[in-house]
């Protein structure tokens, strides 16, 4: 547990450190979109980049482990769905609150994380996480979020979704580095050098980044007046924390058993790419769907917390399991 702890601390601790420095003055809420775009454009491509290079396109596309996945995923958000509608939760709040609970943070924090925890291997099971969420589980619930405007919005929310994910400059990075990778080709010197620089600085950015925007969001949530009770966002951040990474593992060792070509350490990373907390780019989709924003935030930001401990926890009992 200790040796788990010395690892995931440090990721926390810069989260808390971008939280601090939003929350406490040196760091501008004008600063924070510039964070923001480095990491997206720049860094975060970069590392991906460099990871999808370095494996192989069948771990990229592996159908066993993108169907145990997707089908985690959807069952997730439509459970969501099912136990958060309400009076107070209409179905759009309950769509975008069904995002956060099946969505880890997989870009910002996952893949640095989980491969410093499991080794380089794991690199192209958490891609391949990110590319189902992106095109799958995103575009599922903004569709659901605009049900009951007419047939022809929901179809337009749905190829918006499908846009978006296409104009996102990750799933590019990752086709990019895999087309390089299958080739053998090799970057000049120089342009190596510069992309292994940005993709070094994608991790510490990201995860100050993922602090000054949880602390921005509440604040702007307390500026507001919107006053979010724990009942309406504390069991949508244990379904994210515990029931998404149980089910994974549930239906990724019965596949295994049954004979797909699951190994134990994809398994594994499979299972704690789940139990990342929520994205925080979500409350963006929110704000931009007239969404509840201070309940998708403070989701956010209690599922970023407390993954401090279960997600510790859980890769504690199966590493040493392994």
């Amino acid at each position: 547990m200790l040796a788990v702890l010395a690892t995931t601390f440090p990721f926390f601790a810069l989260v808390l450190c971008g939280w601090l420095a939003a929350e406490r003055g040196p760091l501008p809420d004008s600063a924070i979109p510039g964070l923001n775009g480095f990491v997206l454009f720049f860094a975060l491509p970069c590392l991906l980049f460099r990871f999808g290079r370095d494996t192989p396109v069948l771990e990229l596309l592996n159908p066993a482990l993108l169907g145990v996945y997707v089908a985690s995923a959807l069952l997730i958000v439509f459970f969501t769905v099912a136990v958060t509608l309400s009076p107070r939760v209409g179905m759009k709040d309950a769509a975008l609150g069904a995002l956060v609970a099946a969505f880890p943070n997989t870009g910002f924090m996952g893949v640095p994380l989980i491969v410093a925890l499991l080794g380089s291997a794991s690199a192209g099971v958490v891609i391949s996480t990110i590319l189902a969420d992106l095109f799958v589980t995103s575009s599922v619930c903004i569709a659901l979020a605009r049900a009951g405007t007419n047939l022809r919005a929901e179809r337009a929310a749905f190829v918006q979704a499908l846009k978006a994910a296409g104009s996102n400059p990750l799933p590019w990075a990752i086709a990019a580095g895999a087309a390089v990778g299958a080739l053998d080709l090799q970057l000049p010197g120089p342009l190596n050098k510069t992309v292994a620089m940005l993709a070094d600085a994608a991790s510490p950015v990201a995860l100050f980044t993922i602090g000054a925007v949880l602390s921005r969001s509440g604040r702007a949530n307390r500026a507001a007046g919107r006053v979010t009770p724990p009942s309406l966002y504390l069991p949508v951040a244990a379904i994210k924390l515990l029931l998404h990474p149980a089910l994974v593992f549930a239906l990724a060792a019965s596949a295994r058993w049954l004979g797909a070509p699951l190994s134990q350490g994809q398994l594994i990373a499979l299972t704690l790419a789940a139990a990342l907390p929520s994205a925080s780019n979500v409350s963006l989709l929110a704000e931009r769907y007239g969404a509840d924003n201070g309940r998708i935030a403070r989701i956010i930001l209690a599922s970023t917390a407390l993954a401090f401990l279960t997600f510790s926890g859980l890769a504690a009992i199966l590493i040493s399991a392994s």
